[in-house]
């Protein structure tokens, strides 16, 4: 027995040749069966064969292609200028190893993680690798981005996914050029492989057939148990929604108590992630009567359910309910990214609405807070990518078959805006490192998908991002009440972030020009989500603050002056003057509404697949 164990430490720790043929025989048997089903749902289901070009981009590359041949001299340069970059490496290369200090003819761009690896720059062949790579992905992406005469639409579409083409063939993603991963198959004698293979297939088995990359440890985190555990009751439920009433933790609370909309394209807890960084939790000790609305996960049975219902059904009867909760007819509202475009539509319809249409009065809506929120979608980002004809009656299509659109659709597009960080990190730490997801709260909620209702998703695509009816003066319809923005003079409060990639801060500024009420525009740093979620304790980021509102976004940052750490306590204090008089805390079930359960309810724990 010692002279064995003696054997296997002067081999270094090889893998148990038992062990590893047992393994690899599992893992072909699981291979066998995940592929025979797939194969199994494949034939089951419509028999119209796959559309040729379902993202519709292949009229916008023939465009491009035609526009650059067109001029043939610019095209030479381009790839004159390409050669003599590839010259000015291969000298660089060659000195390098001739044992002489050179200056990299390219780098990375600052937070690119991809090439964080010391060899990426200490080894010259990886250099080299890397180097080479660098200046043919920002040729190829200055080169779409320079063709002349192609309209805005194909411009933006074939920039997009070049730059999807461009991450996908990155040397850090394959094994035989990625040093990080050679080095752990060589030290691990492959077993790096092996464990990547089983998270290949444990993703798709939990994708059912379809590569559902795991962004985090699914087993470390359980909603109400380590995230989204602020306490309170679930007061209020419909088919759309529970309304969660928190438990108050001052002995004092501002009279009017404080209703958030959070979107329905994700879950409400990321307002509620952990204590450390919970909205939620930092409001209740503001002294705020704090109401949350959860919206449910929709499945077939909701399909016909519109934009017009998660008003009425959702915001409108939140807003009743918190009256019956608290006794307060007043209120202050918070609508975040979604449930801001909703309430800002709603608060345009009830300026608008004849006495005999549904809908609280206007007078009761004592402010109105907009988190990253769009209402002009004339510029909306990369989201408008995917948002075209021949796309939005695909999506109709598949639709029509569930009723709903499902979360893993909605979560693959909201990857793609961010590859590199949501997409190929995990290929390279899952599949080719062979290592765990670490376990993140973030990350898991962003797993968390929701389903869209047929509806509702066709109505929003179609009206705000295809025709912008949203921003035009009595543009669109709410139950048959013209609505204008313009009409608002509901006082406003509208938190943008700088780098949002879903609800560019630019395009949401336009809401500061509609309006006509008292409005504050401020501007955090970072993006969608760690731009808002960024409590006062973290330190973290800056925000820009300036008290005009000027014509144009680019006026306003040239005026505003950026202050240090979150933009939380500002808010506070500007809807501290919102929230009325101070009045002895409520707790849920104080008012006419008997709590049904515990927070954070039921409906959040719903998974969409």
């Amino acid at each position: 027995m010692a002279e064995q164990q003696g054997t296997n430490e002067g081999q270094g720790h090889l893998p148990d040749p038992v062990a590893t043929a047992k393994t690899m025989a599992e893992i072909a048997e699981r291979s066998q069966k995940i592929v025979s089903a797939f194969l199994e749902r494949q034939a089951t289901q419509s028999k119209e064969p796959p559309a040729a070009d379902p993202l519709n981009i292949g009229s916008a590359f023939m465009e491009m292609t035609a526009r650059m041949m067109a001029d043939p001299v610019r095209l030479m340069q381009a790839q004159a200028s390409l050669w003599q970059d590839y010259m000015r490496l291969w000298q660089s290369t060659t000195l390098r190893m001739m044992g002489q200090e050179t200056d990299p003819v390219v780098s990375p761009e600052r937070g690119d993680r991809r090439f964080r690896d010391p060899a990426w720059e200490d080894n010259q062949l990886f250099d080299f690798i890397k180097q080479s790579y660098l200046l043919t992905a920002r040729w190829m992406q200055a080169q779409v981005q320079e063709v002349e005469g192609l309209d805005a639409k194909s411009a933006q579409k074939v920039d997009f996914y070049t730059r999807q083409f461009v991450d996908a063939l990155a040397p850090s993603n394959f094994l035989m050029t990625n040093p990080e991963v050679l080095r752990a198959t060589v030290e691990s004698r492959g077993e790096n492989l092996l464990e990547g293979l089983q998270n290949l297939l444990d993703d798709l088995e939990r994708g059912k057939g379809e590569l559902a990359i795991s962004m985090t440890d699914h087993e470390a985190f359980t909603v109400g148990e380590n995230i989204a555990v602020s306490p309170g009751k679930v007061v209020f439920q419909n088919d759309l929604f529970q309304l969660i009433q928190y438990t108050p933790s001052t002995e004092k609370v501002y009279k009017r108590p404080l209703l958030i909309a959070p979107p329905w394209i994700n879950k409400f807890y990321i307002l509620d992630l952990r204590e450390k960084n919970s909205f939620v939790k930092w409001a209740v000790e503001q002294g705020h009567t704090t109401f949350v609305i959860s919206w449910v996960n929709p499945d077939e049975r909701l399909a016909e359910k519109s934009f017009e219902d998660y008003m009425v059904e959702g915001l409108f009867a939140a807003i009743d309910a918190v009256e019956q909760a608290t006794g307060e007819p007043e209120i202050n509202l918070i609508g975040y990214c979604l449930g801001g475009t909703l309430l800002a539509a709603t608060l345009a319809y009830l300026h608008a609405k004849p006495a005999d249409k549904p809908g609280p009065d206007i007078k009761r809506i004592k402010s109105a807070t907009f988190f990253t929120a769009l209402t002009d979608f004339t510029e909306s980002g990369e989201l408008g990518v995917f948002i075209d004809e021949e796309q939005l009656q695909a999506l109709e299509k598949r639709m029509e078959e569930k009723g709903y659109l499902e979360g893993s659709a909605m979560a693959t597009t909201f990857n793609m805006l961010r590859a590199n960080d949501l997409i190929w990190s995990f290929v390279v730490n899952n599949y080719l490192l062979g290592k765990d997801p670490f376990p993140f709260d973030l990350l898991y909620w962003n797993s968390d998908s929701t389903r869209m209702p047929a509806a509702m998703h066709s109505f929003y695509l179609r009206k705000m991002y295809q025709e912008n009816l949203l921003a035009q003066p009595d543009g669109l319809s709410l139950l048959g009440v013209p609505i204008d923005l313009r009409r608002i003079k509901t006082p406003i409060f509208m938190l943008s972030t700088r780098e949002d990639h879903i609800a560019p801060w630019k395009s949401t500024y336009a809401l500061t020009q509609m309006v006509s009420g008292p409005k504050r525009f401020v501007l955090a740093a970072s993006g969608h989500i760690a731009g808002v979620v960024n409590p006062p304790a973290a330190g973290k980021y800056s925000h820009w603050v300036n008290t005009r509102c000027p014509k144009t976004p680019d006026e306003w940052l040239e005026g505003a002056k950026e202050e240090p750490g979150s933009w939380w306590p500002l808010w506070g204090t500007w809807v501290g003057s919102k929230g009325g008089a101070k009045v002895p805390a409520r707790q849920p079930g104080d008012g006419k509404l008997s709590p049904i359960e515990d927070a954070p309810g039921s409906y959040v724990k719903v998974k969409a697949n």
